[in-house]
């Protein structure tokens, strides 16, 4: 566990009294709040590019990386569009449009070369505790299904990016990729399988506390654990002053405190709607958030686990949402192998695993609650899907398990609760509410303040998505020559793309294969 050593920050009985005008408080210069990957990463970047900078980072819980980030609380997939159907959708003339995942696989790659520079740096210890090669597998039944399949492997096989990915109709060939999901299954069913060999089975919870190690050790970075922040207020002079609450759990008492800052970063995962809000700025009137949490069926099994070592993806239910594509995925945490399969859609008010069931409620307001409704009512079918899984019981979700591992036993699984995560509502002028299922950064007008709101991919493309907000949170700095050199160092194909050039593709993989023991 990291614990906070560090005690510089100003604290006050009765703060509410003190007019935000009269501050004399030393201002620091970047506040993260909430210690997942996100920030995790953005904190990384920041302590690289400009060692001398004051940054404090607050952790609501009394440990990193224990909402969505932690290895239990998601499927670890090293999201590079391999096996996500999702990420290649079918387009009305008949084509398969690839952009989606071309774009995800070039984050991913951005993020393995951040972790492999960061393993170098000895910043990251022993990449086989947070990243190790898993085979990506898509997987599918019946006839339009496979149709689907070869179309979707025709369109990426010719790209850089996909050109290792296999294709197989053959029972026995995709019994050799994964013979879990083949043993008991019908010899005459009709089938298809892709195989990516190079996919990743990642524990986002291990980079994150290894990273938080290594900056809390070094001077001008102050980790604050059990410190809640409850309100964001802007200044005259245009920095933030952060009000909260920290928490002493041993004398079981609480001390209300504040710091001025000059940036702030909102990544508390579901969380961040309301810190936004607080903030009062403009931008944050055009967003609501629903909650959709997750379980998992898991096996320890040996038996099990030695039969299966890969990431198997289907094709999620008609209704379904993209995150609930059904999936038995091989994770390696902490040292054990496991098998998890899912995910099953639950529901609850709180917009955080360790949240407050009021979340929701509090979230809504006059601006907002509309456009809420007009989703609800646009997507009828999620709404039934969501009804579905909350009725259907642990037998009910086995009978689901048995479509991908036909032998398997009830007594072999356990039913476990994983991370929750807060789907995006956004206020369109011209279309009213729309439900948005993957991240986005929100900025204030002046871009001092950033929040990033949003589900999958997330953590998969940390490392592109922090770069990006670095380079509009700090454009006059993203263009200096120092920190031109050093994100030139990091990334070997900083500010390239690398899926049209095969040379600079190869390089750019044997590079983060040998750093991180891939």
């Amino acid at each position: 566990m990291l614990e906070n050593n560090k005690k510089n920050y100003i604290s006050l009985n009765n703060f509410d009294s003190i007019s935000r005008e009269n501050i004399d408080f030393p201002v620091i210069d970047c506040v993260l709040i909430g210690c997942g990957i996100m920030s995790a990463t953005l904190g990384i970047y920041l302590k690289l590019l400009e060692p001398t900078w004051i940054i404090h980072a607050y952790e609501r819980l009394k440990k990193v990386g224990q909402e969505s980030s932690h290895g239990w609380n998601n499927a670890g997939t090293g999201h590079s569009a391999f096996c996500e159907l999702n990420y290649t959708s079918m387009q009305k003339n008949g084509t398969i449009d690839i952009s989606k995942a071309i774009s995800i696989n070039e984050s991913f790659e951005i993020s393995k070369q951040l972790w492999a520079y960061l393993t170098k740096k000895e910043i990251l210890k022993n990449p086989n505790t947070f990243i190790n090669t898993v085979p990506h597998i898509s997987f599918v039944w019946g006839e339009n299904n496979v149709k689907f399949l070869q179309k979707r492997f025709n369109a990426l096989k010719n790209n850089v990016l996909f050109q290792d990915m296999l294709y197989s109709e053959d029972f026995n060939t995709i019994k050799k990729w994964s013979p879990l999901i083949m043993d008991g299954r019908n010899f005459t069913q009709k089938i298809a399988a892709t195989y990516a060999p190079e996919g990743t089975d990642v524990n986002f919870g291990e980079i994150t506390n290894q990273i938080f190690l290594y900056l809390n050790n070094h001077a001008n970075f102050y980790l604050h654990l059990n410190h809640d922040v409850i309100d964001i207020k802007k200044n005259q002079n245009k920095t933030w002053t952060i009000h909260i609450v920290n928490q002493d759990l041993i004398n079981k008492t609480k001390k209300l405190i504040r710091v001025n800052a000059k940036y702030v970063f909102i990544g508390s995962g579901g969380g961040a709607l309301r810190l936004l809000q607080k903030s009062g700025i403009a931008e944050s009137y055009r967003y609501a958030g629903f909650p959709v949490g997750g379980q998992f069926l898991v096996t320890k099994n040996k038996i099990l686990t030695d039969r299966h070592h890969a990431k198997v993806y289907g094709k999620a239910s008609i209704g379904a949402p993209p995150m609930s594509i059904p999936h038995i995925d091989t994770r390696i945490l902490d040292g054990e192998k496991v098998l998890l399969f899912g995910p099953f859609a639950t529901f609850s008010s709180k917009f955080l695993k360790y949240g407050s069931w009021t979340d929701l409620f509090c979230s809504l307001n006059y601006k907002n609650i509309i456009p809420l409704l007009q989703v609800g009512m646009k997507n009828i079918s999620l709404v039934q899907y969501l009804i579905g899984q909350l009725l259907t019981s642990k037998k009910g979700k086995f009978k689901t398990l048995c479509n991908y591992v036909p032998y398997a036993n009830i007594k072999d699984w356990q039913l476990i609760t994983a991370g929750q995560r807060v789907q995006i509502i956004k206020n369109d002028p011209n279309k009213g509410g729309i439900l948005e299922f993957g991240t986005e950064i929100v900025h204030s007008s002046d871009k001092t303040l950033s929040a990033l709101l949003g589900a999958s991919p997330g953590a998969s493309t940390s490392a592109a998505t922090m770069l990006n907000l670095i380079s509009i949170m700090f454009k006059d700095k993203i263009t200096d020559c120092s920190w031109n050199i050093k994100l030139r160092e990091i990334f070997i194909s900083y500010k390239k793309s690398i899926n049209n050039d095969y040379k600079l593709a190869d390089k750019v993989k044997k590079y983060t294969k040998k750093s991180l023991k891939l």
